[in-house]
């Protein structure tokens, strides 16, 4: 239940929490990497005090809505714990910190029965292993001749579920043939059968794959699908709500990434909450300089890089508030700004970064770690 030890001061996570939560009805606090404890742990310190001190009362994740429903349900007091919770999640949350995180506000629940913090995923639900199992065993029932060829179609692309598919691209692990292109064979096979009940899964199996990262080829997310998940629960409860995900989503303004420049500026998540709330959505960076992730070693940043220039004042960590006048003046202009997602590759270090037309419209507030170390991951 303990946060990750943060290298911020209490004092100067105070100050900056409450930094933050000036005007704030949306938080979005952005990691440039998931793979990191020290970034994890600071913006848990920092959710942890928008709570205590400030009344945020919603966490809204990076995952699906089931997903988001299960972790709901165990901080509200459900059985099992949290690591079983996380059994489902988007692989990058199935961390000992993030499970601590969730203890931690569970804990919290248990104490403010009548004032809950509340768990939402932003993305619409999507297929699960389990859909996968339905399939294939009414297909068994249904029509035992065809189990293999659907099997041939099912077992290759399920794998998408613990490693995503671009990753797998990335890595060298895929198989070869597109993952939607195998769906849609798989959905052909079972919409000829007798009986449709498990064609809805089928479907979702389908949509899975189509609206996947390597689906269509786009790292960018839905946008404006996950801001209005925010939004709504926002409007329904009136609660202050915190956003947990990656700077290229939780970015205030449109992002280019290094490894796709040719698609030029995304629109993002953070960009659609700051039109709807102007000023009351508050971005914020936490970055770092460089270190060992565990997946891969980072190094020091390209001198021309936002990282660089932070990382010039060799403190172990130190933030900025960019809403004030000398900062933003100081630091107005565009910047690239380091990212580390699971293709990160340390031979193209130079292109692992996103790109912003101004650093002040897209981030509120920069926190910059000079040094950083691997997550724990949760036994599989």
């Amino acid at each position: 239940m303990t946060a990750a030890p943060s290298p911020l001061s209490e004092t100067a996570l105070d100050e900056l929490a409450d930094a933050i939560a000036t005007g704030a009805t949306v938080a979005g606090l952005g990691e440039s990497t998931r793979f990191a404890h020290e970034t994890f742990g600071v913006r848990d310190e920092l959710f942890r005090r928008l709570v205590r001190r400030h009344g945020f009362r919603a966490l809204a994740l990076q995952d699906d809505a089931s997903v988001g429903a299960m972790l709901d349900a165990y901080v509200t007091g459900g059985a099992g714990t949290a690591a079983s919770a996380l059994e489902s999640a988007w692989r990058p949350w199935r961390t000992a910190e993030m499970a601590a995180a969730l203890d931690w506000i569970r804990a919290f629940n248990q104490d403010h029965p009548d004032d809950p913090i509340r768990i939402l995923g932003v993305k619409p639900a999507q297929a699960r292993p389990a859909d996968y199992d339905a399939v294939l065993e009414h297909v068994r029932r249904a029509a035992p001749h065809r189990l293999a060829e659907l099997a041939s179609h099912l077992e290759p692309i399920r794998t998408a579920h613990e490693i995503d598919e671009h990753v797998q691209r990335a890595r060298g692990l895929h198989p070869g043939r597109p993952f939607a292109e195998h769906a849609r064979d798989a959905l052909a096979i079972v919409g000829h059968l007798p009986g449709d009940a498990v064609l809805p899964r089928m479907r979702l199996i389908v949509d899975f794959h189509e609206r996947s990262v390597a689906g269509r080829d786009d790292y960018a997310g839905d946008a404006q699908t996950w801001a209005e998940t925010i939004t709504d629960h926002q409007r329904r409860t009136s609660h202050r709500v915190a956003y947990w995900d990656g700077i290229a989503h939780t970015s205030a303004s449109p992002t280019t990434l290094g490894l796709a420049p040719q698609r030029g500026p995304q629109p993002t998540v953070g960009g659609v909450l700051r039109r709807h709330y102007g000023e009351g959505y508050v971005s914020v960076a936490i970055g770092f300089h460089h270190g060992d992730l565990g997946v891969a070693t980072v190094p020091e940043p390209a001198p021309d890089w936002l990282d660089s220039r932070l990382g010039a004042a060799d403190r172990p960590v130190h933030w900025l508030d960019l809403r004030a006048g000398e900062p933003r003046r100081r630091w107005d202009g565009p910047a690239k700004v380091r990212v580390i997602s699971g293709v990160y590759d340390p031979s193209r270090d130079a292109a692992e970064h996103l790109a912003i037309a101004s650093l002040p419209e897209a981030f509120d507030v920069l926190v910059h770690l000079r040094q950083v170390s691997p997550v724990r991951r949760l036994p599989a």
